[in-house]
């Protein structure tokens, strides 16, 4: 895709600021795909069969791979092909061993045909993902 990553700041609520990085055009990912957002911390972008979109830290927590460049998608989860370990891709919780940590998960903006991605500060959902760590939780 080749597009270089831009960075703003993106208003969600009074006083609090996230950063939305652009991933890329609507058009560019086909329904099935993933892709990877480089940039300092990657991003995995995946747009499911029926449309969907989702995001994610790019890499598997199981060990470090890349899950938006070399993932394979199942209905709502997205699968790592080095272990076959599982994630939801609506919650980030590791389905299946050898992963046993969630996924961060970001909110995927669509403004027009730009896709954004606003990446979530790991602080607001280590409370949700230590929720989510046990497999079978």
């Amino acid at each position: 895709m080749g597009h270089n990553v831009v960075r703003a700041p993106f208003i969600v609520e009074e006083g609090h600021m996230m950063e939305r990085i652009f991933a890329c055009k609507a058009d560019e990912l086909e329904p099935g795909s993933t892709m990877t957002v480089e940039g300092e911390s990657p991003v995995a972008v995946y747009r499911t069969e029926d449309g969907t979109w989702f995001a994610s830290d790019d890499s598997c927590t199981h060990e470090q791979f890349s899950l938006g460049t070399d993932s394979d998608l199942e209905d709502d989860e997205v699968v790592c092909p080095l272990h076959m370990a599982r994630f939801d891709l609506k919650t980030g919780r590791a389905l299946c061993f050898p992963a046993t940590v969630a996924l961060r998960m970001h909110e995927v903006v669509l403004d027009g045909d730009d896709v954004y991605v606003v990446l979530t500060d790991s602080r607001e959902q280590s409370a949700a993902a230590s929720a989510q760590t046990a497999v079978g939780a």
